[in-house]
């Protein structure tokens, strides 16, 4: 079996491949039907061992390896990655839907040799069981990649892989199982192997001696931006810019492209078709730099990535390895620059808090649902918990993994008979080693010693050392931490002209307008509007704290800035406009002193038409659509009767948008045309992560 795996080896890389210090043994595990773990670093060429081991297996005459990969760009790339072995790998997943009845017809008639499942299709009983029903020689191998996703204690814990170890215990003696990762500690180890059993645990170093580490503390936003279109031309090869949210991405590719730098943005906004076009422009070295959020992440095998460069500070040293091991796969030399500043811990904290569901949330569902006699939709439950959707999905899928509550065919959810203790303890704990990770991260940031080796140990590598090339190692910085003054200039008045377009609201949330959501009719809906800058970016979001909070007042720079931005977004049309705004009990000449002076200069009428009719919530303090809808219809009320004009309604702030869609929806009910709606800053970008 050794002269055959050899055979595929060299298949896959040449003739002179040979296999890396623990590959064959890993792949001999397989082929005795034992369970193993695999811990290695980053391009050591985990996937080769499941691969060759599945050529091995069929040849035998065994059944397709599944295989349980959790992202898209990592399942396309494992598709092709197989495909130099011969091997015909299908996938299964949400983006590929109108291809599932030929990869059902592949499974039945034993010509797919692997395919891939998405954790979250596992939640899909009755799909898994007709895929499974097809298998009618079983199957041949399990393999978990990226398996630290299992443990809640790793950085990227994601319930639906709690589903795996369900269909593990079930799974025959004789089927070997293979889980993969290079970002698993000790403390995710014993989780990983006391969750799965009787499992071998195969470790190596995690040191890549190929990269080249480098920190730089800069300012802002302005600061980062300059140094980035400074510094990406002299890297060689092509690169990934990872920036923690989407609309930093979006901002970020624009930015690079108006300095001469091919750079596309790479979300998960993005639809499939743009995902794989960016995904084969950068395989194929069209485009120097691939900005992107962590949607393009884990395992994604390119050989030749020349750099990687981090916007802002990832939130633990874990993901940060994971990232930067996209780099240097087959080169001596490649580099991992990391940019931070003061912004980061502000963004690190909110994903910390909105991460993972609480057990108090957990139980709050589970109650609401139990009180109900013929159980609850999504968006009842909505209306009956002050929770985000996000959160209150995240709920609903642990509780369903650990069949506390079951879905009916409606959509229903039902309380099931098992008993319900919610760990309240567990959570706080986990929520702690969030914020230990998070301190990690800002002492690495401040090493006066191996940038590698720290990361190493943070890991509970035995092997950790010095890896002798990171800028720390060597005495020397690879990139200036010095900024291009005229580039941060640019970079500033980018920013500043950066407006934020606000999209309109289309339905009304469950609750509101009927016991479903109901769409709102095209005459009641608002335009399109914008917002200056978004709040604490470089550019004019820097003023806006400090002028809310401290000053309660907007400078007149705010003013004139909106000036400039309406004359260029509505140049023929501002004069026919009036101007309404939304009042506060707790502050009421900020937003009045700005929209009268905002109209003043433009020359055109303020109408104080919009009354706040009690003191309500902040909305900030509101998870969902119905609680702030209803809020906002509790607050407020217009007091003509007789508005004729087409209004630019303004606020100071705009997040989830139900303030202005509904204000606007009352000065429409009183006669009003058009209405634009308008705010200083939008507080809505760092919710964006993937």
């Amino acid at each position: 079996m050794y002269k055959e795996a050899t055979k595929y080896l060299k298949q896959m890389f040449g003739e002179g491949a040979e296999f890396r210090s623990g590959q064959w043994e890993a792949i001999d595990l397989a082929l005795h039907n034992r369970k193993a773990l695999i811990v290695q670093q980053t391009g050591w060429g985990k996937s080769i061992i499941y691969f060759i081991a599945t050529k091995i297996l069929r040849g035998a005459g065994k059944g397709p390896t599944i295989l349980i990969s959790p992202l898209l760009s990592l399942v396309r790339n494992q598709i092709e990655s197989a495909s130099k072995l011969g091997i015909v790998a299908e996938s299964i997943n949400s983006q590929n839907v109108e291809e599932w009845e030929s990869v059902k017809s592949k499974l039945r008639e034993d010509t797919c040799d692997i395919l891939l499942i998405s954790p979250e299709q596992l939640g899909n009983r009755e799909r898994l069981t007709e895929l499974l029903s097809y298998l009618s020689k079983g199957i041949g191998l399990f393999v978990v990649d990226e398996a630290h996703c299992i443990s809640d204690w790793g950085h990227d814990f994601r319930p639906d892989y709690r589903r795996i170890i369900n269909i593990i215990k079930t799974l025959p003696p004789n089927v070997p199982v293979i889980a993969t990762t290079a970002t698993a500690n000790q403390r995710v180890v014993e989780d990983i192997s006391h969750q799965l059993g009787d499992i071998d645990v195969s470790r190596g170093p995690l040191v890549r001696e190929s990269l080249r580490l480098q920190t730089i503390r800069l300012n802002d936003q302005a600061e980062r931006m300059a140094w980035l279109a400074d510094n990406v031309p002299k890297m060689s090869g092509v690169g990934i810019t990872y920036c923690l949210t989407v609309s930093d991405c979006n901002k970020v590719s624009k930015w690079l492209q108006e300095n001469g730098i091919d750079a596309r943005a790479y979300t998960g906004k993005l639809e499939t078709e743009e995902r794989k076009t960016l995904e084969s422009l950068f395989m194929n070295n069209k485009l120097k730099c691939l900005v992107a959020t962590v949607a393009f992440g884990m395992g994604y095998d390119k050989a030749d990535i020349g750099f990687v460069i981090h916007y802002q500070r990832p939130g633990n040293v874990v993901s940060y390895y994971q990232q930067i091991g996209r780099a240097g796969r087959r080169l001596d030399n490649a580099f991992a620059i990391l940019l931070n500043g003061v912004e980061d811990d502000d963004i690190q904290e909110y994903f910390i808090k909105t991460a993972f569901p609480t057990e108090t949330e957990m139980s709050d569902v589970v109650s609401a649902i139990e009180k109900s006699t013929s159980g609850l939709k999504q968006n009842q439950i909505l209306r009956l918990i002050n929770i985000r959707l996000n959160r209150l999905e995240k709920c609903i899928k642990f509780l369903e993994i650990e069949n506390i509550i079951s879905k009916d065919k409606d959509s229903r959810y039902f309380r099931t008979v098992n008993l319900w203790t919610p760990d309240i303890g567990k959570s706080e704990t986990v929520i702690r080693h969030r914020y230990e990770e998070l301190a990690e991260m800002q002492e690495f940031v401040e090493l006066k010693s191996c940038y590698m080796k720290f990361i190493a140990q943070k890991l509970d590598d035995p092997y950790a050392k010095e890896c002798g090339k990171c800028s720390i190692c060597i005495g020397e910085n690879f990139f200036t931490t010095d900024i291009n003054a005229k580039l941060a200039l640019k970079a500033v008045k980018f920013l500043k002209g950066e407006h934020i377009e606000i999209e309109r609201r289309k339905q009304w949330p469950a609750g509101i307008m009927g016991e479903t959501q109901k769409k709102i009719s095209a005459d009641e809906q608002l335009q399109d509007g914008r917002a200056l800058c978004a709040f604490g970016d470089a550019g004019w979001g820097k003023f806006i704290h400090d002028d809310k909070y401290v000053n309660s007042y907007f400078r007149e720079e705010l003013v004139d800035a909106s000036v400039e931005l309406f004359l260029e977004w509505m140049p023929d049309t501002i004069t026919e406009m009036c101007i309404a705004y939304v009042p506060s009990l707790r502050k009421p000449e900020l937003v009045r002193s700005f929209a009268h002076r905002l109209a003043d200069k433009l020359r055109i009428p303020c109408l104080d038409i919009i009354e706040k009719t009690k003191t309500t919530r902040p909305q900030k303090e509101l998870e969902n659509s119905a609680y702030q809808c209803q809020n906002a219809f509790d607050g407020f009320a217009v007091t003509s009767d007789s508005l004729s004009c087409n209004i630019i309604l303004i606020d100071d702030m705009v997040d989830s948008k139900w303030t202005l869609t509904v204000c606007g929806y009352m000065l429409k009910k009183k006669g009003a045309g058009l209405i634009y709606p308008y705010a200083i800053a939008s507080t809505a970008g760092m919710r964006g992560a993937e």
